[in-house]
């Protein structure tokens, strides 16, 4: 029988019939302050659990289900998550990780479809083939994020801190970045014909500075008032794009064509390899 007790007082909080927790069914369990830290809940059942402030550090959730669960202000620190299903295409069945620590977590190919982890941390945690389509990001820290060829479509990450994080191959149609901490992320591709798709989204006001967004699909993306100072957009493909007020200084567009690009009042003089078409107006 394995006893789960309270991270402070010791007290038990459930028992399970077996010998590990390891693919045990713990569905709608009270385990709010639970120590679970570095425990193998691989294949678990979690669904509904109460997991708010547990401490999951190091713990192993390979396959673990944990749709509907509260994970509010949980500490899952280097924690294995890989494969773990924690979203679903209905909101209001989906895990909240609000203010929860996965700092150096493992997420990869994970279902985070529609997630809340507002205000979490998710510094230098891998994200790699995760579904995060509509999950809500606002406020989150997230440098040094690696997600390759991960799903941000239509995800909030408004005034994220994505600093020096690694996009290659990922998609974030539609998303929501408004302010969002951009500097120095590498949004180009694992494969020589590859590319990062950042397709309408939304970038007001970000910070890119730094950036690496080589043969990026970013049409009809909103740049406005973005710093995009020092960007290499060389080959990026812009159509439609909006870098109206957007601070280029030092931005490389070597192979862009801006014919359908909104420029007004953007820094132009000090952009690198910029053919501007002729009948373009406004600049700086």
């Amino acid at each position: 029988m394995v006893e789960i007790k309270h991270k402070i007082s010791g007290d038990v909080l459930e028992t399970w019939e077996g010998d590990t927790l390891a693919g045990a069914d713990l569905r709608d369990m009270r385990l709010r302050e639970a120590n679970l830290r570095g425990v193998d809940l691989s294949g678990a059942l979690l669904d509904y659990t109460d997991l708010v402030d547990a401490d999951l550090r190091e713990a192993n959730l390979t396959g673990a289900s944990l749709v509907g669960a509260h994970l509010n202000r949980a500490d899952l620190s280097g924690a294995n998550l890989t494969g773990v299903k924690l979203g679903n295409e209905l909101k209001s069945r989906t895990a909240t990780l609000t203010s929860a620590n996965l700092k150096g977590a493992v997420l990869t190919r994970a279902d985070l479809r529609n997630v809340e982890f507002r205000n979490a941390n998710l510094q230098d945690a891998t994200v790699t083939r995760a579904d995060m389509r509509g999950a809500d990001f606002q406020g989150v820290d997230m440098c040094r994020l690696v997600a390759h060829n991960a799903l941000f479509i239509k995800a909030n990450m408004r005034e994220v801190r994505l600093c020096e994080a690694d996009l290659r191959d990922s998609h974030l149609n539609d998303a929501n970045l408004i302010k969002a901490d951009l500097q120095n992320t590498d949004f180009t591709s694992l494969q020589s014909d590859g590319f990062t798709v950042i397709n309408l989204a939304n970038l007001d006001g970000a910070d890119l500075s730094g950036a690496d967004m080589r043969n990026v699909s970013a049409e009809e993306t909103n740049f406005r008032h973005a710093n995009l100072s020092g960007v290499k957009f060389n080959n990026a493909v812009l159509g439609g794009a909006i870098l109206r007020r957007a601070n280029v200084a030092g931005a490389d567009f070597a192979g862009v064509e801006l014919a359908t690009v909104t420029m007004d009042f953007a820094n132009f003089s000090k952009a690198l390899n910029a053919a501007i078409p002729s009948y373009k107006q406004n600049l700086r």
